[in-house]
């Protein structure tokens, strides 16, 4: 199971840390990746590391403000949000990709095996 926290209020400009924990298993077999929606949208993807660590995926909207990072035990992954904008106020959910091979980062939602619930961030202007 993943669960997220660490969302909330913010204001533009400012910052959150996002944090995803697995319970009862490592996420030493995933990539893992971070997703947003909005109500009425695609969920879309945010970022994404490899099992290793070594590849890392931004989506253009994030890329430059957002750091994906997990780590060193595989039991959690982030995700620090700097300067963000009212667009970024979403239902932001981490996933688990199970992977064979290390530097591999999927983009696509389908390729997900497991799912948190989400935690929301909004972002005053």
């Amino acid at each position: 199971r993943l669960t997220e926290s660490g969302g909330g209020l913010v204001q533009a400009g400012g910052s959150l840390r996002l944090s995803c924990v697995a319970s009862g298993r490592t996420l030493s077999r995933c990539a893992m990746g971070w997703f947003r929606q909005i109500p009425g949208n695609e969920r879309q993807i945010v970022a994404v590391i490899s099992r290793s660590g070594t590849s890392i995926f931004y989506s253009t909207p994030v890329k430059g403000r957002f750091t994906i990072s997990r780590d060193n035990a595989d039991t959690s992954v982030g995700l620090q949000m700097n300067h963000l904008r009212p667009e970024d106020a979403a239902l932001y959910t981490c996933a688990c990709s199970e992977q064979t091979i290390a530097t591999e980062y999927p983009k696509d939602d389908w390729e997900y095996d497991y799912w948190g619930r989400g935690t929301q961030v909004t972002v005053s202007s």
